[in-house]
Parts: structure tokens; sequence; C-alpha cells
């Protein structure tokens, strides 16, 4: 017994040590008409200003692909994430995320603009605009923006669930564009996996099963 709980005590000690060090890792993928990805995302213990519910972004990696509009992106590697800028929103906006930022596009968007935040929301985000009532997923409507090369960058967004309240579907979008020129846009009928379970949640799960078994032997 003695053994089982210093292997658990040391599980638990190397596992907080990994999560403060390097910070916790999901992977997802989303998959929409001609385009798909792979992604695997870091974040850490930060949170938007905000949001408490939103986690920050600080790594991103996997892959890109996308056919629309003759780009032939095939599984074009994730280079990194696009900094935040800390923009103004719309001055109706109350409800935009402390870490929204924007990225500027000369031609072929509505705004000018991609909006994103880099965050990741755990359990699911919230209303972040104030003329957008759908929320929900480990994304939200400003969602991922990260640099596959060239002058190419690729925004990934939660639409939420357009069925209300509850759990329901979630709709997911993607954008391709550079500063000069938006190159695709998928507002709906993206799909994205939920994110796989992380290596704290799986130690802390291990941990649980050490616990029952140890009460187990007790009774």
């Amino acid at each position: 017994m003695t053994k089982v709980l210093a292997i658990a005590a040391t599980l638990l000690l190397g596992a907080s040590y990994s999560l403060e060090a390097a910070a916790d890792t999901v992977s997802f993928n989303f998959n929409g008409p001609g385009l798909s990805g792979n992604v695997v995302v870091t974040y850490g213990a930060a949170t938007d200003a905000t949001y408490s519910g939103a986690y920050e972004v600080t790594g991103i990696g996997g892959s890109f692909s996308d056919s629309n509009n003759g780009l032939n992106l095939v599984n074009v590697p994730i280079l990194g994430l696009v900094p935040i800028t800390h923009a103004t929103p719309e001055p109706t906006n109350l409800l935009a995320p402390n870490d929204f930022s924007r990225f500027f596009v000369a031609n072929g968007t509505d705004h000018g603009s991609f909006s994103y935040d880099n965050l990741f929301w755990p359990g699911g985000s919230v209303q972040t605009a104030s003329d957008f009532p759908f929320h929900g997923g480990f994304l939200d409507i400003y969602g991922l923006l990260f640099d596959i090369g060239n002058g190419m960058v690729v925004n990934v967004w939660s639409n939420g669930n357009f069925g209300g309240a509850g759990p329901g579907p979630v709709n997911y979008g993607v954008g391709v564009a550079t500063s000069e020129t938006a190159l695709d846009y998928v507002f709906m009928g993206v799909d994205a996996a939920l994110p796989e379970p992380s290596s704290y949640a799986l130690v802390l799960a291990a941990l649980g099963v050490l616990g029952v078994s140890r009460r187990r032997r007790q009774f």
C-alpha cells in the first residue's frame, strides 16, 4: 500500500510540475467543404481578463489543407499563432473578450479584418458579442488565428449552437487570408471534433482509480 501511495504521490507531483512548466495540451480535427485541419493547442493557467473560463492559447501546431479557390494547400504545417493585438471592438459590442484582436485584410472581408482572440474554452464558450446571441464550443466566435507561411493566416472559430440552450451541435467556420486579400471564407458547415482528454486529466483519472482501489482494500 505504501508503495502504491508513493507512486501516486510521484505521479501527482510530476503532473503538477508538468502542468506549470509545459501547460496543458489538447488536439482537435475539423472538416468542412474543401478544407480540413489537425490542430494541437497548448494553454496554461492564464485566462482572459474578462472571462475566467477562457484560457489563453500559448502554442499551436498541426497541419491545414484547403482546395477551395485554387489554393491547393495539402497538409501545410501550422507555424504558430498570430500574436494578440488587444484591438478595440465596435462601440456597441460590450461583451468582447479583453484579448479581442484584429488581423487587417485589405480586400474581400466585410469589415476589413479577421477578428480573433486565441482563447480556448474547456467548459464551452459563452456569449461574447452583444449582437450575436449564439455561443458554445471550445472556441468562441472570434477563434484562433494561426500562420501557415507565405503570408497566409487561417482563422478557425465557433458559430455556437444555433439550436439555442443546451449542448446541441456546434457549428464552426474557417477563413484564409493574407494582409492583401481574403482567399477563402467558409462561414458555416465546418464540423470540429471535441478535443481529446489532456494528459493531466488522464493522470488525475489514474490517480482516482488508485484511490478507488485503496478504498476497496480498506473495506
